[in-house]
């Protein structure tokens, strides 16, 4: 196991000379063959290596066990270790989490703490076994291929030497080497969901083919290659797709299947929404009828006026208003200074002469109007952003100056006749500088 194991650092570039390694230390088998390969190596690498373990608190007796056996163990090799004890269960309730995924988040946190105080990659021990049940729970629950590429060998700073190797390969390393571990009583349960697949689902695809493990990872290195192509052309398809306000629905929809739905999934990510292979379809269905799609977290998929747009509630825009000399935000500007600047600049001031007390800053309301300045064209501000088609998602956040509902500034649009009203006197002029 030990030079399968060198062979994938090597040929994932896991490690480098000087690395300091952070490895995460349950203490059952696949932890501790873990850390005895690295500290085989250590000389090799120059590494300098820590332990960390997380005591989660869910076995009583059993999980103080775990942490002495972990204790023990960096003591005899001298490798320090930290130590975080965790009520799990009731964090799990208070956060409305499972307790596997309340678990997962705790020890990844942990984890990532750890590695960025002590400047550290972190190895974890995921095994090819590990990656069979990941990509069957992927399978079932619903997934895109990407959940078909399985574990990474490499994620950031997350590395995993021991990703070729089978379980049945950790453990008769640990026996040849007499490693001792500790087992956790409940991988001996159905009651998580691994546990479920790892007892009844992989046992009869193993009866169908002994080398499942192998054959998976096979599969995930494959899918990893084309997924990583997918992703190259998608980028570049979607460039021609990008419009003002989002993308092209009519562009998005000239696309190929596989990669119409590759770049749905970027588009969300690029949000910051994480989407299943549901919402992508629902999403393609979308482009076709200008509809909207809800999305995890408060997202939006919007399909309108031939844009799709990813959108999510700012409540922190909503219902403001404040006097226009409380904003903070405006600069005073001489007529001697505006005498040569240019248009642009023209439009984002209002003149002195018509800026009250009653003049404000906030959102736009029903029955505000908007004046053009050229045209001397009163259009109420609905029709006019539907005119310049500003998407309906953005309109309400959209801030103006105004006195009553005469609009004299519109962001995104600039200054109206009513703003303007004196502007070529020798009054002062205000320049809208930014934002509230």
């Amino acid at each position: 196991m030990k030079l399968k194991v060198e062979n994938t650092i090597s040929g994932f570039d896991m490690l480098r000379n000087n690395d300091k390694v952070l490895v995460a230390l349950s203490g059952g088998a696949d932890s501790v063959a873990l850390l005895h390969v690295l500290y085989s190596i250590k000389e090799k690498y120059n590494l300098t290596l820590y332990a960390c373990h997380v005591n989660h608190n869910l076995r009583g007796e059993e999980s103080m066990r775990d942490e002495n056996f972990v204790r023990a163990l960096c003591d005899e090799l001298h490798i320090e270790l930290f130590v975080k004890s965790v009520d799990v269960l009731s964090l799990s309730n208070e956060q409305k989490l499972s307790v596997e995924l309340c678990a997962r988040n705790v020890r990844y946190e942990f984890f990532s703490e750890l590695s960025e105080k002590l400047c550290t990659k972190i190895a974890t021990a995921h095994t090819a076994s590990d990656n069979v049940e990941t990509v069957l729970y992927n399978m079932a629950r619903g997934t895109s291929i990407t959940g078909l590429t399985g574990i990474k060998p490499i994620r950031d700073n997350i590395i995993r030497p021991l990703i070729l190797c089978t379980r049945e390969d950790v453990e008769r390393y640990c026996s040849e080497n007499a490693f001792s571990y500790v087992t956790d009583s409940t991988n001996l349960t159905d009651d998580y969901t691994r546990n479920k697949i790892r007892h009844n689902a992989v046992p009869v695809l193993k009866s169908l083919n002994p080398d499942l493990c192998d054959s998976v990872s096979r599969m995930c290195g494959d899918l990893t290659e084309i997924k990583a192509f997918l992703d190259e052309f998608s980028e570049k398809e979607l460039k021609n797709c990008e419009t003002e306000y989002g993308y092209s629905c009519e562009e998005l929809l000239q696309l190929p299947p596989a990669v119409l739905k590759n770049s749905l999934y970027i588009i969300a990510k690029r949000s910051g929404c994480d989407v299943s292979h549901r919402h992508i379809e629902l999403m393609c269905d979308a482009l076709k009828t200008s509809a909207c799609v809800d999305l995890p977290f408060g997202f939006r998929a919007v399909c309108k006026q031939g844009v799709l747009r990813i959108t999510q509630q700012d409540e922190s825009r909503e219902n403001f208003e404040t006097s226009f000399e409380n904003c903070g935000m405006f600069e005073y500007i001489s007529a001697e200074e505006i005498k040569n600047v240019n248009k642009n600049f023209l439009n984002d001031c209002i003149s002195c002469d018509i800026i009250s007390e009653e003049t404000v800053v906030r959102h736009k309301k029903e029955g505000d109007t908007f004046t053009f300045f050229e045209r001397r064209v009163t259009k109420s501000l609905k029709k006019l952003l539907n005119e310049l088609k500003i998407p309906v998602e953005k309109r309400s956040s959209l801030f103006v100056v105004a006195n009553g509902s005469k609009v004299l500034w519109l962001e995104g649009v600039g200054t109206s006749k009513d703003g303007k009203k004196g502007m070529y006197k020798n009054g002062g002029y205000k320049y809208i500088g930014g934002k509230p």
